[in-house]
């Protein structure tokens, strides 16, 4: 790898996880908006036709910008069929879902969701325009580009989805949230993209040969949707649309918190594992320092959601929504670990064995269903403790394939992530109990926030964490000869 390409490499790991973090942070200010503004019912109602807006992207996107990514040097012939082949499949699964869309209703008994999934669905013919300038982006480490694109998209649609909302169109601003969102980001793809395609001479033989390697990523998406929807599909088939909004509220302030701490690691994971794949130790110590850098974060910030769930839920977005704090406060517990998982199936797949991911996904996925369908009659809550206890669970399953594949001890595991996970655990049920007193919602949120990340600070000072060390030297390090990368470039040296 030479200089300039690891330049480009750090740069793009940094654009990257910068335009997850400001799309976590916006998505947090305006989820704040909709959800004073919006009820449990218009939440339900797109909670329960969001997976098939998902498996409907993900089967028109096919794993193609992926096995574009991993082919050495794509023709235009193979981005021309990339992206011909994307609108056929966007525009035939736009008319199957379309003419599905009275089913779907009928499946969870409610009329309305026809009109919703035509209008919804939508985005599935949008979202085909822009796969291969998406690509093209992506292979040529265009990150920047790529993190403006998806900055102005979200601000602006969000800015759309509030204003719709404040104008009494309920469910709808959402959907129209998505829809621009969308929209925007496939015109600025294109905007940014020099590639454009040509009528002449298409082909489909590149995406025969690209479609053996994108199948088992397409499979393994599909089913990744499933599992992290299943409450969402079960609980609008056996519940009101008001439980499931609830739930749903829940579910996307913990998937905001974990998904901002994997938008950091993700960026850096699997071109860095990808690139030492042939040095075992030097990949096994990459992994590791992911690992605890993973670890160092996600469990402060997770169960320190879960503590603050009651008086974060109210004060932001009203009284209305505090069923969904119950649920929160359980879901943050997966959601600590959900990044430690995301990181050892990247390894895994690192290292080639595809089925191995593939195979882990579906049986945790059969679990899942299995396991809900049977504890539905014992309410919500049950459900989402039997999901939480699952996931937590199969993190040791993740970690028994890690193991095989590179030896990872299971004392390297805990040495790297149970430090974490106990002080974090051990902060918040202190903090818990040390401010009982307190009555007034706004002075407990902010005591038990200050609170806790100073106890987390001084406990991470005296046992001198090596990771908190050189995130504090990667922070200082901004105005020195690494630039903005910190972090980062150590990371790719290591």
């Amino acid at each position: 790898m030479t200089e300039t390409l690891k330049e480009k490499t750090t740069k793009g790991i940094f654009w990257g996880a910068m335009s997850n973090i400001t799309l976590q942070l916006v998505g947090v200010v305006f989820g704040i908006m909709l959800g004073r503004i919006l009820s449990d019912e218009d939440y339900g109602m797109m909670a329960m036709i969001a997976i098939f807006q998902l498996v409907a992207i993900a089967l028109q996107n096919s794993g193609f910008t992926v096995a574009i990514t991993n082919m050495k040097s794509p023709t235009h012939d193979d981005y021309n069929a990339v992206f011909w082949f994307n609108i056929l499949v966007g525009g035939t699964l736009y008319i199957l879902l379309f003419l599905s869309a009275p089913l779907i209703a009928s499946f969870y008994d409610t009329p309305a969701l026809t009109s919703l999934c035509r209008y919804s669905f939508l985005g599935i013919l949008f979202a085909s325009f822009g796969t291969a300038q998406s690509a093209w982006l992506f292979k040529n480490l265009h990150a920047k580009q790529q993190a403006k694109a998806n900055i102005v998209a979200v601000l602006l649609s969000s800015i759309t989805g509030v204003l719709m909302a404040w104008g009494g169109f309920r469910y709808w601003s959402l959907a129209t949230q998505s829809l621009v969102y969308i929209l925007l980001c496939t015109l600025l793809y294109w905007h940014y993209s020099p590639w454009r395609p040509s009528v002449h001479h298409i082909s489909f033989a590149p995406v025969r040969r690209m479609f053996k390697f994108s199948f088992k990523i397409l499979l393994t998406t599909l089913i990744t949707h499933v599992n992290n929807n299943v409450l969402n599909i079960l609980l609008g088939r056996l519940y009101t649309k008001n439980d499931v909004g609830q739930y749903y509220q829940a579910y996307q302030w913990d998937s905001k918190g974990f998904q901002l701490v994997q938008s950091m690691v993700n960026q850096v994971a699997q071109p860095v594992l990808v690139e030492l794949k042939s040095e075992a130790d030097r990949q096994l110590n990459a992994f590791r320092k992911m690992m605890r850098f993973s670890a160092f974060i996600s469990f402060p910030l997770l169960l320190g959601l879960g503590l603050v769930s009651r008086e974060f839920i109210v004060l932001t977005i009203t009284e209305k929504w505090l069923p969904s704090a119950q649920l929160l406060r359980l879901l943050c517990v997966s959601g600590a670990i959900f990044p430690l998982i995301t990181l050892m199936s990247n390894l895994i797949i690192s290292k080639g064995k595809a089925n191995v991911y593939l195979g882990c996904t579906v049986a945790l996925g059969v679990l899942q269903i299995v396991l809900m369908l049977l504890l539905w009659p014992y309410g919500i809550r049950n459900m989402v403790i039997a999901y939480v206890c699952l996931n937590v669970s199969w993190l040791f399953v993740w970690f028994y394939f890690v193991r095989m594949s590179t030896g990872y001890t299971l004392p390297q595991f805990f040495k790297d992530v149970l430090p974490f996970a106990v002080s974090a655990s051990g902060v918040m049920v202190v903090t818990y109990y040390a401010t009982l007193s307190i009555t007034h919602l706004l002075p407990l949120l902010v005591v038990r926030v200050v609170m806790a990340a100073v106890l987390y600070y001084v406990i991470m000072r005296i046992a001198k964490a090596e990771i908190l060390r050189e995130c504090q030297a990667a922070i200082l390090s901004k105005w020195k000869k690494k630039g903005s990368f910190g972090i980062w470039s150590d990371i790719v040296n290591v």
